[in-house]
C-alpha cells in the first residue's frame, strides 16, 4: 500500500485552515494519500476523513530552530519528519518554520551516506521552458559555506533535476558577479575551479544574477547566504512590478480599456510565473522526500507541494541522490551536522 505524505498542519501563516484545505484538495484532485500531523482535538476543522496524527505542539516562525525542536519534541513539525523516518509516511512537507523543518528533517531522518550539508533547491520560474524551472542551490540552508560543498550541491541538484524533469545532462553553473572564471569572491573562484573538475556535472562557468530567470541554465549554485538573498531578491521584485502593473493598468480610463486587452494574454504567463505552481523548495541530502512551502502558501501552493512530494518519494529521488554521491565520491571535508 502507498504511504502517505506527512503534512505539518500547524504550519504556515495561514495554518491550519488553508494547509488542511490543501490537503483535502491534493487528495480529491491528486489521489495524494495525506497524513495530517497536528493537534487531535478537533481544532484543525473538517479534515475530509483525513488520517491525523497526534502532535500538541506548534513551533512557532520567529523560534530559533535548534532550541525548538530539541525542546518541543512533541512539535508537529518534528512528528511530521518521525513519520517518515519510521517507515509511517514516504515524505513530509511543511511551510511552518524553515529552519526548524531542515533541522528535523536532519535530526530525524539523518543524512544520506557522505552528505557533508544538506541544501535548499528552490525553483525558480523560467517563461518559455515548458514549465520547467532553473533550480537555485543552495537558497538558504547554509550561510556559510565550503567549495567543496558547493560542488555536492550541484551533483544533488543536477540528479534531482534529472529525475524531476527528466533532463539529461542537466547544465550547472556558478552564481557569481561576472561571467569569467577570475570574478567573484575567494569562495566564488575556489568553487569554479573544483566546479570545473567535477563528475556529475555539466558545468558551463559562472552566471550573473540577472541571468537567473533567463533559462539558460538547469542549475545555478551558490552558497546558502548568497542564494537565499537572490531568491528573496527576486520575490520583492516580482510583487513590485505587480503592483506597478496593475497601478498602470487603473490609471486611465484608456489604460483600464487596454488592460482588458492584454489581461487574457498576461494571465497566461503569470501562470509560468506562479511560485505557487512549482511545490516548494526541496532539501536535498537527507535521507527522505522533505519539501518545505512558502510561509503564505495558500490551499493550492499545499496541494501542489504534496503532489511533488508523492511524485518523488514514488519516484525514489533519495536513491537517484544516493547513487549520485556514491559516484562522485565524499567531499574532501565533511562537517559534522548542525541543528541552527
Amino acid at each position: 500500500m502507498t504511504r502517505p505524505v506527512a503534512l505539518d498542519a500547524m504550519g504556515g501563516d495561514k495554518a491550519p485552515g488553508e494547509i488542511v484545505a490543501g490537503a483535502r484538495r491534493a487528495h480529491e484532485e491528486h489521489g495524494v494519500p495525506v497524513l495530517l500531523v497536528g493537534p487531535d482535538d478537533g481544532s484543525l476543522g473538517d479534515t475530509g476523513g483525513l488520517e491525523v496524527a497526534s502532535a500538541s505542539e506548534v513551533i512557532a516562525m520567529d523560534e530559533e530552530p535548534g532550541r525548538a525542536v530539541r525542546t518541543k519534541k512533541d512539535a508537529s513539525l518534528v512528528r511530521a519528519a518521525e513519520a517518515v523516518r519510521d517507515g509511517r509516511a514516504s515524505a513530509m512537507v511543511s511551510a511552518g518554520n524553515t529552519g526548524a523543518t531542515m533541522a528535523s528533517a536532519l535530526l530525524r531522518m539523518g543524512r544520506l551516506p557522505g552528505v557533508a550539508r544538506p541544501a535548499i533547491a528552490a525553483p525558480l520560474p523560467t517563461p518559455g521552458r515548458g514549465g520547467q524551472p532553473t533550480m537555485l542551490v543552495d537558497a538558504g540552508a547554509n550561510a556559510e559555506c565550503r567549495a567543496e560543498w558547493m560542488v555536492q550541491f550541484a551533483q544533488m541538484a543536477s540528479a534531482y533535476v534529472t529525475r524531476r524533469y527528466g533532463t539529461v545532462s542537466p547544465t550547472t553553473a556558478l552564481l557569481s558577479i561576472g561571467e569569467e572564471p577570475s570574478k567573484g569572491s575567494p569562495l566564488a573562484k575556489e568553487a569554479h575551479g573544483l566546479l570545473a573538475d567535477a563528475p556529475g556535472i555539466r558545468f558551463v562557468g559562472n552566471v550573473e544574477g540577472r541571468d537567473l530567470l533567463d533559462g539558460r541554465v538547469d542549475v545555478v549554485v551558490t552558497d546558502g547566504f548568497t542564494g537565499n538573498v537572490a531568491l528573496k531578491a527576486l520575490e520583492g521584485a516580482m510583487a513590485a512590478f505587480l503592483r506597478i502593473l496593475g497601478a498602470a493598468f487603473g490609471s486611465s480610463p484608456e489604460a483600464k480599456a487596454a488592460s482588458e486587452v492584454l489581461l487574457p494574454s498576461l494571465l497566461a504567463h503569470a501562470e509560468e510565473v506562479d511560485p505557487e505552481t512549482t511545490g516548494g523548495a526541496l532539501l536535498l541530502g537527507v535521507d527522505g522526500v522533505c519539501v518545505i512551502s512558502h510561509g503564505s502558501s495558500s490551499a493550492r501552493a499545499i496541494a501542489n507541494a504534496l503532489r511533488v512530494a508523492h511524485e518523488l518519494a514514488e519516484a525514489d529521488l533519495v536513491g537517484d541522490l544516493r547513487r549520485a554521491i556514491a559516484a562522485a565520491g565524499a567531499p574532501t571535508s565533511v562537517a559534522a551536522p548542525s541543528a541552527s
